[in-house]
């Protein structure tokens, strides 16, 4: 019997923090068209993401996926880096 997960979600965002141990602020932007007044509309969420090996500076684009609850806060875990901070 196979095991068989559902779709998690995958977001794609930047470090803002990563003071803790073992952890880092990802925040994601959103974009989308506003249904009522069309205009373009910017979202922004924050995300606590497990980070292992502590190998994530601020400035760092990643994509994280969601998974089981780590900590009170902590559902998102790093898939990969896309590119490094200067």
């Amino acid at each position: 019997m196979s095991q068989v997960r559902g779709r998690r979600k995958v977001r794609e965002g930047r470090v803002v923090s990563e003071v803790m141990d073992k952890t880092v602020t990802v925040e994601v932007v959103r974009i989308f068209k506003h249904t009522t007044f069309k205009r373009v509309v910017r979202r922004r969420k924050k995300y606590l993401v497990h980070d292992e090996e502590n190998s994530l500076n601020t400035g760092d684009r990643v994509r994280i996926i969601e998974t089981r609850p780590l900590s009170r806060r902590k559902r998102w875990r790093l898939l990969d880096v896309i590119e490094r901070s200067k």
